[in-house]
């Protein structure tokens, strides 16, 4: 069964077969190497190149390693150029559909350069196309893809340092040594496989920004995968005789076939006017700054600036003068046939306009003391009115100080702390820009209440005078300096001063009421009297025995006897309660001389406790009656039988109606 996915796919093959395979590129082996050189890779009146040599695969069939590369119409980069291969350039072209594994029994040598610049010991298969040229500027460049059938989309992890090597050498031509320009833009790393390569593999990723993809099968090449475009470039003395050599070779055997491709026409013999200012390389011209830029050359017979590639009228000198950012080139001729050119771009860092230079926070601890933590990353936005997104503010404790300040900040100048805010980024335009950290204080006393709503009733909460708003956390809100509530719950209100800080105060309702006394329970005829209100109520309650003096204790000790009132109130001022009550005791002497004082012995209160029908028997100290104190005789007077007994102690029992017994003795005394 053929799937749609795969019906297109036949569909579109056959498409492009019939129009002459347009989707692929195609190669052209019958090209000289001089050919290659000044007519494709140069291509330029200005060009004086000679001693050009190609050197390459030995193949039985007379196929070449190198040679020329037509890509129109086929989406790759490049429209035509040079292919250097570490095999047959007859296999390069697309589609992408089997290994170009070339050069086995009929490979060839390596390359010593390649092996010393690369660090390599073992390189085979080398393609290499060099020259001498004399450069008429005072720079070079041209532009290239890595492309290789080693950028496996699914390797094992042993093949992820397979890598072929390749190199673009340039020295004087007298010199011994050479340098490396194929290395990743603004290092001195080679470009190779294991050193630019995007995610999505076992492998890990490497400079992933310079590649650009894993390919299909109907790619224009029969390569698994290749870089961007990348730009070799390199400095050069006008009138100077250089030797540029141009290598690929295998690493280790010849599996895996590797190409370069040179951009045709890309070699570029100019002029280095300086180097770009750019923001983001953080070398932008400042507001106003003007640049004057030299592109003066030795045996040049004319001089045009552009500007965004319109020609700016009348600049013909040398040198010119930037006033505005943009794109700026020059073009430089040498005679009637011969013109090379120099390219920068100018951009200019914003004048910056201060829109806050004072920020507020409250003091939020109870202390007040002015210091607190600031964010100064939420400062950054409101400190400018049109601070770029790229731009990077730090913030420092004065203009002379190098280690800037953390982004979470304590002050430590209190109330009032002055910082600095400086551009990172764009070093030599701005001086630091003074900013004011403000500390305000909340003074006012603010403490929570709790607050008892008695039952049935409302009751009103008044958050206190002199703050500037009020917002309490009702529905809906209010905003007033009381509110009246007959609910229990948790009341919240925000207090604002005239600082504009705030505090909360909480009132906490809770429903109470009047107290019901349930009984007065009383522990007499002891050496510590003591009494214990039995209560209930919805209320906190506290007790008092005179009406005045209260205690939270519902026990009360040390009561002599005698006649006592109990009050419970609410705390919360819902009301208050009373109950009278007795203490009992017995005296622990008497002196029945006829004085009118202590003549008597008796209990007192037995009737207002309900005990008047207890009975109370009086021993002598050798346990004989001597009197029974009862509802018909209530005292003694210390006599016996119409005979008064002699001072001395004398023992009781009470038999109260209660059911208690209380024995004890006291003292006669005559």
């Amino acid at each position: 069964m053929i799937t749609i996915k795969n019906t297109l796919k036949i569909v579109l093959f056959g498409l492009f077969f019939q129009f002459g395979n347009a989707q692929y590129i195609t190669v052209d082996e019958s090209y000289t190497p001089q050919d290659l050189v000044e007519d494709i890779l140069i291509n330029s009146p200005c060009a004086n190149v000679f001693n050009v040599s190609v050197s390459g695969g030995n193949f039985a069939s007379g196929e070449k390693s190198y040679g020329f590369f037509d890509a129109t119409g086929t989406g790759f980069p490049f429209e035509n150029g040079i292919i250097l291969s570490t095999g047959k350039i007859n296999n390069s072209p697309g589609p992408n559909s089997y290994l170009s594994d070339d050069g086995g029994s009929m490979g060839w040598n390596g390359d010593p350069d390649l092996n010393q610049a690369l660090g390599l010991s073992n390189s085979f298969n080398a393609t290499i196309l060099e020259f001498d040229f004399i450069p008429l500027g005072n720079h070079i460049s041209f532009d290239y893809i890595f492309s290789s059938e080693q950028y496996l989309s699914s390797p094992t992890s042993g093949q992820c340092n397979f890598t072929d090597g390749f190199a673009f050498l340039l020295k004087e031509a007298s010199a011994t040594t050479y340098d490396n320009l194929a290395v990743i833009p603004g290092t001195n790393i080679p470009v190779k496989v294991n050193t630019v390569r995007g995610p999505g593999t076992i492998c890990p990723p490497a400079n992933a920004t310079y590649f650009d993809a894993f390919n299909d099968d109907n790619h224009p090449t029969n390569y698994n995968g290749q870089t961007v475009v990348l730009t070799a470039q390199a400095d050069v003395i006008p009138g100077q005789t250089y030797h540029i050599k141009l290598v690929i070779a295998d690493e280790g055997n010849y599996r895996y076939d590797s190409a370069i491709f040179l951009g045709g026409g890309s070699f570029n013999f100019g002029i280095d006017i300086g180097d770009d200012r750019l923001i983001a390389d953080g070398n932008p011209l400042c507001p106003s700054e003007t640049l004057v830029v030299d592109a003066t050359q030795t045996g040049a017979t004319g001089y045009q600036w552009f500007q965004n590639d319109i020609a700016l009228i009348g600049e013909t000198n040398s040198t010119y003068t930037v006033i505005s950012e943009g794109e700026y080139s020059v073009k430089i001729n040498y005679g009637t046939l011969c013109q090379t050119t120099g390219n920068i771009t100018i951009e200019y860092a914003t004048d910056l306009i201060v829109n806050e230079d004072t920020f507020y926070l409250c003091d939020a601890d109870d202390n007040q003391d002015g210091i607190m933590t600031f964010d100064l990353s939420t400062i950054t936005p409101d400190l400018f009115t049109n601070l770029p997104s790229s731009y990077t503010v730090s913030f420092f404790e004065s203009t002379s100080s190098t280690i800037a300040l953390p982004t979470i900040y304590t002050n430590t100048t209190a109330y009032n702390q002055p910082v600095f805010a400086r551009i990172m980024n764009i070093q030599g335009c701005y001086s630091d820009y003074p900013v004011n950290l403000v500390i305000k204080t909340f003074n006012e006393i603010v403490t929570d209440e709790e607050v008892g709503l008695c039952e049935t009733s409302s009751i009103i909460l008044n958050a206190g005078s002199g703050f500037s708003s009020y917002t309490w956390n009702t529905t809906p809100v209010e905003t007033t300096q009381s509110i009246t509530v007959d609910t229990p719950g948790t009341y919240i209100v925000t207090l604002t001063n005239s600082n504009n800080c705030s505090k909360t105060k909480t009132f906490t309702v809770t429903t109470s009421g009047i107290a019901t006394i349930n009984d007065v329970i009383i522990n007499d005829f002891s050496d510590n009297n003591t009494i214990t209100v039995d209560y209930s109520g919805l209320g906190v309650y506290e007790f008092s025995l005179d009406g005045t003096n209260y205690q939270s204790s519902a026990i009360f000790n040390n009561l002599n006897e005698g006649e006592y009132t109990v009050f419970v109130r609410d705390t919360k001022g819902c009301g208050e309660v009373s109950k009278t009550f007795y203490i009992l005791d017995y005296p622990k002497f008497f002196t029945p001389n006829g004085d009118g004082t202590n003549d008597f012995w008796r209990i007192k209160n037995l009737n207002k406790r309900n005990l008047q029908n207890s009975t109370i028997d009086i021993f002598d100290r050798y346990g004989k009656l001597v009197f029974q104190i009862n509802p018909r005789n209530q005292i003694w007077d210390g006599n016996f039988n119409g005979y008064a007994l002699p001072s001395s102690d004398y023992w009781f029992v009470i038999q109260l109606t209660d059911g208690k017994i209380v024995k004890g003795h006291f003292t006669l005394k005559r």
